[in-house]
């Protein structure tokens, strides 16, 4: 049996991850090991963020929604009940950027619904 030598692919293996941990801090950035548990844990934490910021958004439109409904005289879950009933298929984010750029417009709408 022919002798197998893995220092290729170890060397290829090393190097990606110290690519990954590329700006880390200290030890991590060139220490094999260290910077393959930041880069482990990054990826970690990058998930679970990429998760969390559909549900961060969506509490944002709901407050400037509901911030810019009161001005207009008309709370948030009365507004998105009326929305149900009258079949206006507007979703949250595309009502809050209304609210945001467009005041005039979005109280125009606001009136209308009711």
């Amino acid at each position: 049996m022919t002798r197998v030598k893995r220092g290729v692919m170890t060397k290829k293996r090393h190097k990606n991850v110290l690519e990954a941990a590329k700006g880390y801090r200290w030890g991590r950035k060139n220490l094999f090991t260290k910077a393959k548990e930041a880069v482990i844990k990054a990826g970690t934490y990058a998930r679970r963020d990429r998760r969390s910021k559909k549900r961060s958004f969506r509490r944002l439109w709901i407050t400037r929604l509901n911030t810019a409904l009161r001005l207009s005289g008309i709370k948030y879950r009365e507004f998105i009940a009326l929305e149900k009933t009258k079949n206006i298929a507007l979703d949250r984010k595309v009502l809050s950027q209304m609210a945001v750029e467009n005041p005039d417009v979005f109280k125009k709408f606001v009136e209308s619904a009711k």
